[in-house]
């Protein structure tokens, strides 16, 4: 039974930092594309950062480069995800899920069978 499990949300004020971690378990090897989804009340859930097994490849939405780091250690089949200089529009339910499909120009829930965690909470006070 494969699960994935989310832990470091929070809230912080306007410029704090946050690390979310990703644990995923049962999972028939280790070498998978990870990434992070957000989902804010009333929006659309959106890819937030996504990293390729090797780790070579990583995609970052537009809103969040430069600010959020993914990074990854595939013997412990964790994702973790540094987030610097919130913003309000950073709060959001944030879910790490696995495996996921990456490009420079976005990332998904894979095509296939795909595992999510149960979220979560980052609010960023302004």
């Amino acid at each position: 039974q494969v699960q994935v499990v989310e832990s470091g949300g929070g809230l912080v004020q306007t410029g704090g930092s946050l690390r979310l971690s990703c644990t995923a378990s049962g999972l028939p090897d280790n070498n998978n594309h990870m990434g992070w989804f957000r989902q804010a009340p009333g929006k659309e859930r959106e890819g937030v950062s996504c990293i390729s097994w090797s780790g070579l490849r990583t995609y970052y939405a537009d809103s969040v480069k430069g600010r959020f780091t993914i990074s990854k250690d595939n013997a412990k089949n964790t994702l973790w995800l540094q987030m610097d200089n919130l913003k309000p529009e950073d709060t959001a339910m944030y879910y790490c899920a696995v495996p996921v499909t990456l490009s420079n120009s976005y990332c998904s829930g894979s095509s296939g069978p795909n595992y999510w965690g149960q979220g979560t909470q980052v609010t960023v006070s302004s």
